[in-house]
């Protein structure tokens, strides 16, 4: 199974789109605590689903549990911030876990075949956290380094 460009390149796009969601309101502590402990139980459960495969489909799952673990704690934290720098971070955090999956995924391969996934996989990462610092850099206040009283 190789990783299909254009099926990257959507997935990363809904994912940017997604995150806009995120920046509407800011979570209270208490919530931001819960939601936390909450994702920690879905991965222990998403990870006890896993032990019943074998072989490469078992770290394939365990890859998913844990990239989707670290996306949603970096999304409740960038919820709970509400700063351009915390919506980066989310979305880098979307893209190191999609690309761990990549790679597990491209383990199932030999020769040439793995070596163009993991290329591939590889180039889909870089873009997506490029996207990431240039969507942060674009909600960043644009007189973030001027003088007061200067023009």
């Amino acid at each position: 199974m190789t990783l299909k460009p254009m099926a990257a390149l959507a997935a990363a796009a809904s994912l940017a789109l997604a995150q806009g969601a995120f920046a509407a309101d800011k979570v209270s502590n208490d919530a931001y605590k819960a939601e936390k402990d909450k994702i920690d139980a879905e991965y222990k459960a998403a990870v006890e689903r896993c032990d019943s495969q074998t072989g490469n489909a078992k770290d394939i799952c365990k890859a998913q549990a844990k990239g989707h673990q670290k996306a949603a704690k970096a999304d409740v934290e960038a919820q709970h911030k509400g700063t351009a720098k915390a919506q980066a971070d989310a979305r880098i955090a979307h893209a190191d876990a999609d690309y761990e999956v990549a790679k597990e995924k491209c383990d199932e391969l030999t020769g040439n075949k793995k070596d163009v996934c993991v290329k591939d996989a590889k180039a889909a990462h870089a873009k997506a956290k490029a996207d990431a610092k240039v969507a942060r850099s674009a909600n960043e206040p644009r007189n973030a380094g001027t003088r007061p009283g200067r023009s």
